[in-house]
């Protein structure tokens, strides 16, 4: 039975700490780095888009004014060779003022578009990374069902053992595990008791003989209950 245990044990600690769960987090990790980062990058591009559309309305009511004051200069509408000079002056500052105004808009397109193929980039990362996290959580879901599977199988197993065991052994066999560490019973084997290694001498060994084979022997040493196999010495 303390075999069946252990391997229940065994079985159960699989389970729950499958491999690929440490993977999983390293990847979760990863996902919500690139996620943070793609996220700032999207309010980039927000602000930068809206910096960009007030850029080109600059530059389009810019070169409206020019435009107008174009129109009264080529149409002969100002006379007044002082209001003229003026015109001039102005048609010449808002030749600045556009072309001002248009490296802005193109620096802020750049850096736009820059921001939006690291975007680009990291949708692309985000996808690798999903898809490897889609593969890992199938592996573990795999292997999970497969340990449950098993265990289920052990438990069975373990339940025809003890309906053939009386029932005082098998309380007094529980206590000795939860308190031995998991482990309430253990094989003797050349003269050494398994659980905490434990050699018994000559004498002890023909006490332990003497026994009827269904006696409950314990290890005077841990209190573990000492399963007898023809390897014990006896």
């Amino acid at each position: 039975m303390q075999e069946l245990d252990s391997r229940l044990d065994q079985l159960r600690h699989q389970a729950a700490n499958p491999p690929e769960a440490a993977a999983l987090k390293e990847q979760a990790a990863i996902r919500a780095r690139v996620d943070g980062r793609a996220r700032d990058l999207r309010v980039q591009v927000d602000d930068l888009t809206r910096e960009q559309r007030k850029a080109d309305a600059d530059v389009e009511q810019v070169k409206a004014r020019r435009g107008r004051d174009q129109q009264r200069l080529d149409g002969g509408m100002v006379t007044n060779p002082k209001d003229l000079e003026r015109l001039q002056h102005e048609l010449v500052s808002l030749d600045r003022r556009i072309s001002d105004l248009e490296d802005a808009e193109l620096d802020v397109m750049e850096r736009l578009e820059a921001v939006q193929t690291e975007l680009e980039q990291l949708d692309v990362e985000l996808g690798a990374v999903d898809e490897r996290m889609a593969s890992l959580t199938a592996a573990r879901d795999e292997r999970v069902a497969a340990l449950r599977e098993e265990a289920t199988e052990v438990a069975g197993r373990r339940r025809s053992t003890v309906a053939d065991v009386p029932e005082e052994l098998v309380t007094l066999y529980e206590k000795l595990r939860g308190q031995k560490d998991g482990v309430g019973a253990a094989a003797l084997r050349a003269r050494r008791c398994g659980g905490c290694s434990l050699e018994l001498d000559h004498s002890e060994l023909a006490d332990i003989a003497k026994q009827p084979s269904d006696a409950v022997i314990r290890c005077e040493e841990c209190g573990r209950i000492l399963v007898r196999t023809h390897e014990s010495g006896l």
